[in-house]
């Protein structure tokens, strides 16, 4: 601000302020004579001058916490800075206007007084025995640490709204929204909270649904949330603006990929109607992970399949782990991608682009529902063979992930994965990708499509439909991530030939069946950047795989009777093997 105001020598008699300039130069005047004078003794004849640099004085005493002279908000900030903005726009100075003062005009609007901004997520079961807990035993009583620290966070959000601005700390997520009373529940638990209605933060409250029963009912739990009156006040606040989160893991997990993708597909299409039937600005925040079977893949190419009114020129998704890096961990890289996705961002709400997308997806959706029905019989057929749980354990190096001081949760939800529903997503995933089989990206579609049997259609959706076509390149780059070979050394830990059967047997159709829809003869033939990148990858990642599977071997066998150091130095093996596998192959976690 003080560099810009310095450069904004602009004399009074030939370049004239607006009276509005004027004003805010008399109300600087007011507020404090101090920053004035300096800025006067400076810039006696440059009024645009003077005003900019008594900003930047206003805006050091906003960091040194000066009440008299500070800014209270970065909107009372903006607010200045487009009062000299106009003037200079009306006395000629336009290069000055919307150069230098625009370019802070939009940091300003992007970063506020906060740079980032926090968002808050907790769990509706929680929420549901906070709130029990309080009701029984009052807000002041003897509460469980669970409700303590429930309250603590809706403090700490007020506490960081009165310091840096509402927009650091408003959006509250809520994990397994099942119900309108879950959102209830939070705006109820952030009233009591406070002694004093005028201390509660404002929140966004965001439902996410990421179960498979979840998405196949969040528009009725929308439809409820709009009767809640606190909703209602929220939304005339924003303007009707609302956002709403789909999860991508745990529908992968318990229903399979095909069978997710295609609930994932069909709720934005219905929540996108229901915005619009509504009036309602939408946003759709997609919880991605980097491996296909959290909904990774090529950004653009995803945003470009979504249907129709449910990007509306605004796309957020959350970003982790391997994904940073590889996406803005070097500079280049970082632009070209944000470059590519804000494109596709603004491509995806051409008329053309939602036409083909509407079109197409009533065009092969019955064929969709087909797929969808065999994919998630075979699934199930496959985790609810008896003593799954146990033998996955046992041939991938699930217990040894956990472990790693990676990740922003535990591997396992509890003690121990006796059954799938205590495993997380992340780990289940990122220990078939481990295993050189990446189940958790395809298992279920070569069934599917041997059952529909119906080549020339599969070509005609791969071909026409962007949705199917982004879901088959991204299994395609799956299934060249995985080795036979080694997938086999693997499964010999566990003493289960007729899983390893279903495995492999899955492995070879929705292998046959990819390559035949695309037309490649090996996997990613057609793309030449990507195929190279991961052929040249493989060899590398193999001799990793190699070592950590025979480490798996000793330690699996041999665990009774192996002493302590040799069973630390097995184990110091397997990580470093888990870490350089990871690298190699991408799209883990």
């Amino acid at each position: 601000c003080r560099r810009i105001g310095r450069n904004l020598t602009l004399e009074a008699t030939y370049s004239k302020p607006s009276a509005e300039l004027i004003n805010l130069w008399n109300h600087q005047v007011e507020m404090s004579t101090q920053y004035t004078a300096r800025a006067e003794l400076i810039s006696e004849h440059e009024p645009h001058r003077a005003v900019m640099l008594v900003m930047a004085d206003r805006l050091n005493a906003t960091v040194r916490r000066i009440t008299d002279t500070m800014y209270h908000s970065a909107d009372e900030f903006l607010d200045d800075l487009r009062v000299v903005q106009r003037s200079l726009a009306a006395c000629g100075a336009v290069r000055a206007a919307y150069g230098p003062v625009q370019t802070i005009i939009w940091q300003v609007e992007s970063f506020g007084f906060h740079m980032v901004e926090m968002e808050f997520r907790q769990h509706s079961v929680v929420h549901a025995r906070a709130l029990k807990d309080i009701h029984e035993n009052g807000i002041h009583g003897d509460l469980q640490p669970m409700t303590r620290e429930v309250i603590d966070t809706f403090r700490a959000i007020g506490s960081i709204q009165k310091r840096y601005g509402k927009k650091m700390a408003h959006r509250y997520i809520i994990s397994f929204t099942k119900s309108a009373q879950h959102v209830a529940d939070v705006f109820e638990l952030a009233h009591l909270s406070f002694a004093h209605e005028e201390d509660v933060p404002e929140l966004d409250v965001i439902p996410l649904f990421e179960q498979l029963e979840d998405l196949e009912g969040c528009v009725d739990v929308l439809d409820q949330m709009l009767t809640l009156p606190v909703v209602q006040k929220r939304l005339a606040q924003t303007n009707r603006r609302m956002e709403v989160m789909l999860g991508y893991s745990d529908s992968s997990k318990d229903a399979g990929p095909t069978t997710a993708m295609l609930a994932l597909h069909s709720a934005q299409e219905r929540i996108a109607k229901w915005a619009e039937k509504n009036d309602i600005d939408l946003v759709l925040m997609h919880g991605r992970g980097g491996a296909v079977g959290r909904g990774g893949g090529p950004a653009n190419k995803a945003v470009l399949a979504q249907p129709k009114g449910s990007v509306n020129c605004f796309f957020k998704l959350t970003e982790q782990g391997e994904v940073i890096f590889a996406r803005y961990g070097n500079r280049t890289l970082a632009q070209r991608h944000v470059e590519s996705v804000a494109a596709a961002t603004l491509l995806q709400s051409a008329p053309s682009v939602e036409k083909t997308n509407t079109e197409t997806t009533q065009k092969f959706w019955d064929m969709a529902e087909k797929l969808n029905t065999a994919s998630h019989e075979r699934y199930l057929d496959l985790l609810n063979t008896e003593d799954f749980t146990p033998w996955f354990s046992t041939v991938t190096p699930l217990t040894e992930v956990g472990l790693l001081p990676i990740g922003s949760r535990p591997a396992k939800r509890g003690l121990g994965a006796k059954s799938l529903d205590d495993l997380r997503t992340i780990p289940w995933i990122f220990s078939w990708s481990q295993a050189r089989i990446n189940l958790a990206a395809w298992y279920g579609l070569g069934t599917a499509c041997e059952q529909l049997g119906d080549l020339d259609q599969l070509k005609a959706a791969y071909q026409e439909w962007p949705f199917f076509r982004t879901f088959i390149d991204n299994i395609e780059m799956s299934i060249a991530k995985t080795d036979q070979r080694i997938a086999k050394m693997y499964l010999h830990l566990g003493d289960r030939d007729d899983l390893s059967e279903k495995v492999f047997t899955e492995m070879q159709l929705t292998r046959k069946w990819v390559l035949a829809i695309v037309g490649d003869e090996w996997p990613l033939q057609r793309r030449r950047v990507l195929g190279c990148a991961v052929r040249v990858r493989n060899p590398y990642v193999d001799a990793l795989s190699i070592a950590q599977v025979r480490a798996l071997r000793e330690v699996r066998m041999n665990q009774d009777e192996m002493a302590e150091e040799k069973k630390a130095e097995y184990m110091s093996l397997i990580l470093s093997t888990v870490t350089g596998v990871s690298a190699g192959l991408q799209n883990t976690g």
